[in-house]
């Protein structure tokens, strides 16, 4: 109850820093295209928040595991998998050199994230006004208590 709303408020914003950070790395890549960035600029702040965004999306695909919603794992495991998939192949980073061949393919990658986070923030905002909803209205009718709301 209480700690339902708390894990979904907690999700609603990593899910929040996950789309802002997608988008960020999206505007830097469309800045490259327009010539507003030169490569280096780019690949710089691109790679300085890939590891947190790793990083986050392994904590929101691990947290739902541990808290036994598994629409919502089984929603995010793909592209968990892929980032650790980039990862452990040391693909994860952009290469200054090698930015303008892989431009295409990097904005369309950052797009279905960009489409995959979206989605993932329509549900955990439905789940968190539904949350809330119950949390405000079901205390009236009845007792707190811990054990139903960690086993809920």
């Amino acid at each position: 109850m209480a700690w339902d709303l708390i894990f979904w408020v907690v999700c609603f914003f990593i899910n929040i820093a996950l789309l802002a950070s997608s988008f960020y790395q999206l505007l830097s890549l469309s800045d490259l295209e327009a010539d507003h960035l030169n490569p280096f600029e780019a690949s710089t702040r691109i790679n300085s928040i890939v590891l947190p965004e790793f990083l986050l999306q392994g904590f929101l695909c691990i947290s739902f595991l541990l808290t036994w919603h598994w629409f919502m794992f089984l929603f995010t495991l793909p592209i968990a998998a892929y980032h650790l998939m980039l990862y452990l192949n040391r693909k994860h980073l952009l290469d200054v050199t090698e930015i303008f061949r892989d431009l295409n393919t990097e904005k369309k990658y950052r797009f279905i994230k960009l489409a995959v986070y979206l989605l993932l923030f329509t549900v955990v905002g439905c789940r968190l006004l539904s949350a809330s909803i119950f949390f405000f209205f079901a205390w009236k009718f009845e007792e707190l208590d811990i054990r139903t709301s960690l086993f809920y």
